[in-house]
């Protein structure tokens, strides 16, 4: 399973479920987008197409001929276009407060505060604290905030904003067949369920809404061990399937992988 990180955060935004994932089932590679972490400063355009070559890439290094993928926010618009770019390889996909492949209609002072975030930590924290719901403990926001600075190349960051956020590909997934669940926190103002119902599930003819309680935009770290069960379980209905590769079977571990 290829887990991607969203917007605010690279391949740490897993670490608050690492030590509980099902390790004996499934092999992760959690891999750094291009401007975040290891992959900080390597260029490019910086859109979810090119990133979906990159996660094909990376399936490629590791052997993994078919694999599932698990998206957070911005991630959730990466791992449709893998799924557009190599459906065959896909075998299930899970979105967690994903976005949709119609983009995200931000206008007028709401996209300023997006747009400028690159430069400015306090509308960073503001997003952040925005979609969860203004209920969060300040040191919380303060440290998404202070990862989010340190993990980010700025340019990179504005950049993807454009791609994510204003890019419309929905009519290339609709009838998509690729299983999907998508896990939203029931406190998220930005992509709820509402917002899932809308776009998701009238566009994939096998998907399902799992909505989490008690979390926002970041389930991952509000509310860690609902959200890996979310996954996992979900996940796990395919292991057993008729056509699961024998050196897929449960017990092979490979390391969490980083950069492209």
């Amino acid at each position: 399973m290829i887990a991607v990180h969203g917007w605010f955060a690279d391949r740490r935004a897993y670490a608050p479920v690492f030590d509980v994932l099902d390790r004996a089932t499934f092999s992760y590679a959690v891999p750094d987008l291009r401007g975040y972490g290891e992959a900080r400063d390597i260029g490019g355009a910086f859109t979810t197409d090119e990133a979906a070559g990159d996660i094909l890439a990376l399936a490629d290094a590791l052997g993994w001929e078919r694999f599932s993928l698990v998206g957070h926010s911005m991630g959730g618009a990466v791992i449709q276009r893998v799924a557009l770019a190599a459906p065959e390889r896909v075998r299930r996909m899970v979105g967690i407060a994903p976005v949709p492949a119609s983009g995200v209609p931000l206008q007028g002072e709401q996209w300023e505060l997006f747009a400028q975030a690159a430069q400015r930590p306090a509308n960073r924290r503001a997003i952040i604290d925005l979609s969860t719901g203004n209920r969060r403990p300040d040191a919380w926001l303060d440290l998404m905030v202070e990862r989010s600075l340190s993990c980010t190349d700025p340019t990179a960051f504005r950049a993807w904003l454009d791609s994510w956020a204003l890019e419309d590909f929905h009519e290339q997934v609709r009838g998509c067949r690729v299983p999907v669940r998508l896990v939203v926190g029931d406190g998220d103002p930005v992509l709820s369920a509402e917002v899932v119902r809308t776009t998701w599930l009238r566009w994939y003819t096998a998907a399902e809404l799992v909505e989490v309680p008690a979390a926002g935009h970041y389930p991952l770290d509000e509310t860690p061990l609902e959200t890996v069960r979310a996954v996992e379980d979900f996940l796990r209905a395919e292991v057993g399937a008729e056509d699961l590769r024998a050196e897929e079977l449960p017990g092979e571990e490979l390391p969490v992988e980083g950069g492209n």
